[in-house]
């Protein structure tokens, strides 16, 4: 229930079920359309009728209340149940409270700081293999072998596997899943509990089931593999660090635990680092003076750490983030005490959202949203709660700070490898692939010869 002391909230007004199927359908035009007619704060029912309302906003003050308010002040991880079948119910956007912060104090330091520098060139590396294998003859879909770069890089540097059967198996398996699953009609599954039901082998669900368990099997037995003689000691793999990392009271993270968080880790940086890469290489070919001060910056550099330090490199990433970020909300939070902002007041069982689409596309704060201007983080810092393409508060993307070296990374080993360009194709426009938001087509280019 939401109960205002003034003002009340703009609430959409069609009926619940059409909220819900507008949502799940086409996102982007669902926040346009809503923040063209209501502003940066709406109500909507896209839960259905008999759910609570979600707020959404991309109000930067609105937004900083919600990423500062006390912890207790929401519940998070009850909000997460349609990632449950695939990442688990240890998985760190699962939990809630003590057992939450202690997963994240164990997953923080291989994805962060001076351990980012060991996986450097392992990325670039990848990505030079794959550029590589590029046609030379003829036009190709660039979202597949972002994605083969993206993978790669999870089952090596996440992972910690080389090649071998297990490592081929998982490549194998874990591509066709989530080639399956992004498919717009197979993804609506986890959207509606009610789909999911396990008929056989035949059946949608039964047929996901059976594939994430022999996912799970070849998973729990590289973690078995790696306890047995401490296989893990000294060695820098993600997956090795996890399984060296203990809390404040001595416990290691169980199978279970581990298997949840690299699931998690894969859900969310394989397809979505994948499609932010799309962006990027169609923004930068659409512009031509983008692309030839992004080559003259990038031969100036010569090591591989330097070109993650590059300016005008980190500027066109973020803003690729900004006009199509890797999520479109924040991590939704479920009022627990109730929660006031200015003049309104939210009860119990309300969930705010603070919807990073609805703040990347003001106008206040981004001059001419929906063009792409790297320039602009260039001239000036945006805040927190101004600019949060990985979520923000207490449940911000752990992942970020790697996510976003790797994107400069691969970008860069790219363009030094290759000159592509854009083939010619339909006019380019943002649809759902499960979770992200894609090029429509994939994005065809082609390889540039004797230029």
């Amino acid at each position: 229930m939401l109960t205002t002391c003034t003002t009340p909230l703009p609430a959409l007004s069609p009926p619940a079920l059409w909220q819900m199927l507008a949502l799940v359908a086409d996102p982007i035009r669902f926040f346009a359309r809503q923040q063209q007619r209501y502003g940066d704060t709406f109500s909507a029912q896209v839960l259905g009728w008999r759910s609570p309302p979600v707020i959404f906003t991309g109000d930067p003050e609105f937004v900083q209340a919600i990423f500062t308010a006390p912890a207790e002040q929401f519940a998070l991880g009850k909000v997460t149940q349609v990632f449950q079948p695939l990442t688990g119910d240890r998985s760190l956007i699962a939990l809630d409270g003590a057992e939450h912060q202690r997963q994240r104090r164990l997953l923080m330091p291989p994805l962060h700081g001076d351990r980012l520098r060991t996986y450097g060139e392992t990325i670039a590396a990848i990505t030079a293999e794959v550029a590589a294998t590029l046609p030379s003859d003829r036009p190709f879909t660039i979202r597949q072998p972002l994605a083969d770069i993206t993978l790669q890089i999870i089952l090596r540097v996440v992972f910690g596997l080389t090649a071998g059967s297990r490592y081929d198996q998982l490549r194998v398996r874990i591509g066709r899943l989530l080639e399956s699953i992004t498919d717009p009609l197979y993804s609506s599954l986890f959207f509606f509990p009610p789909l999911q039901q396990d008929w056989g082998s035949w059946s949608p669900w039964g047929h996901f089931r059976r594939r994430m368990a022999a996912i799970d099997a070849l998973i729990y037995a590289e973690i078995a593999a790696r306890r047995l003689g401490d296989a893990y000691r000294d060695r820098a793999d993600i997956l090795s660090l996890l399984l060296a990392a203990r809390d404040e009271q001595g416990e290691a993270m169980s199978d279970r635990e581990l298997r949840d968080q690299l699931v998690t880790l894969l859900l969310l940086g394989h397809e979505t680092t994948a499609s932010s890469l799309a962006w990027a290489l169609y923004w930068i070919h659409s512009q031509p003076e983008v692309l030839s001060q992004l080559r003259a910056e990038l031969a100036g550099s010569g090591e591989t750490e330097a070109l993650t330090q590059l300016p005008y490199l980190n500027a066109v990433c973020q803003e690729t983030l900004r006009l199509y970020p890797i999520a479109l909300i924040a991590q939704p939070r479920v009022v627990q005490l109730p929660f006031g902002w200015g003049d309104r007041q939210f009860a119990p069982g309300t969930i705010l959202v603070a919807c990073i689409y609805l703040a990347h596309q003001r106008a206040a704060t981004f001059a001419q949203p929906q063009q792409f201007q790297p320039q602009r983080f260039l001239d000036r810092k945006f805040s927190a709660c101004e600019f949060f393409p990985f979520g923000g508060g207490s449940r911000s993307c752990i992942g970020a700070a790697f996510a976003l070296y790797e994107m400069k990374l691969i970008l860069a080993t790219l363009l030094q490898a290759s000159q592509l360009y854009l083939a010619p194709q339909a006019p380019i426009r943002p649809v759902r692939r499960g979770i992200t938001i894609v090029p429509s087509g994939g994005l065809q280019m082609k390889i540039a010869v004797n230029r």
